[in-house]
């Protein structure tokens, strides 16, 4: 029996590592539209307020700090979230379509909820690169330097880890209980409101004065993300506390994964 399972997990593990190289391969051969998609945004918006407004004149501060450094979190934090839902929502919709291309990798020796698994998987894979090409922008772009310091590596990883499952969690369950042709509906009404409510263009700290807004985004996962990234990064900027992050992005990924979970196997199975 033990030898029995042994094989099994092996045979597993191969099916899983199969599906992820199949995944890098096709991400391989749509590198250059990755990386300009994941880009685009992020560039403009350091471009238009980190260079030209403090070049006419309009310099930001936020609690002391230069916007520039404020944002950097942010955008990165922006630039994983878009990357995780787009990497699987938009994908399941397509192949929970009329071809129904999502039964290939069902079919793959593996059971079923391994298969969602290894998307949000290799989401996160998508969403850490993201994030990291968010970094050279911000350090050539703005006017006034970005002060970023790595107060601790650990945080930094986990945060980063955390962050990119949490955002394919999403993905999975957008994609999974949402018809292809709402998808875009979502992104309207969920996706970009959680986005500017996130903490990303100011500290959770400075939502003091309007306090049940602070309050109320904290069902927000993108507000756990940009404050994890200061406290990594920019520590002179205002930011909750390292435990209660990863606390809190750990939660979601739970609660996220077992939504997304249920429901791609609700679609499967029909």
């Amino acid at each position: 029996m033990s030898n029995l399972q042994t094989a099994r997990r092996g045979s597993y593990a191969g099916a899983f590592a199969g599906l992820m190289l199949r995944d890098l391969r096709v991400l391989r051969r749509e590198l250059g539209p990755f990386i300009v998609r994941i880009i685009m945004q992020p560039l403009l918006f350091l471009f238009v307020f980190t260079y030209v407004l403090p070049h006419i004149g309009q310099a930001n501060t936020i609690g002391g700090a230069d916007f520039a450094t404020v944002l950097l979190p942010g955008l990165m934090a922006v630039a994983i979230m878009f990357s995780g839902i787009s990497a699987v929502a938009l994908p399941l919709s397509q192949e929970f379509g009329i071809t129904r291309e999502i039964d290939d990798r069902v079919m793959s020796p593996l059971p079923v909820p391994f298969v969602a698994i290894e998307k949000v998987c290799f989401s996160a894979l998508q969403s850490t690169l993201a994030a990291l090409l968010v970094m050279p922008l911000a350090i050539y772009i703005p006017t006034n330097p970005v002060h970023v310091h790595v107060a601790s590596w650990p945080m930094l990883a986990a945060t980063l880890l955390l962050s990119s499952l949490v955002a394919g969690a999403l993905g999975l369950t957008i994609g999974a209980n949402v018809k292809p042709q709402q998808i875009g509906l979502v992104f309207s009404i969920v996706v970009v409101p959680i986005t500017f409510l996130g903490c990303v263009y100011y500290p959770w700290a400075a939502l003091t004065r309007v306090r049940w807004l602070q309050l109320a985004v904290l069902v927000n996962p993108i507000v756990y993300m940009s404050e994890g990234l200061r406290a990594a990064l920019t520590p002179n900027v205002p930011h909750m506390y390292s435990g209660v992050i990863l606390l809190a992005l750990l939660i979601s990924l739970l609660v996220l994964g077992w939504i997304g979970i249920r429901g791609f196997l609700r679609r499967v199975i029909s």
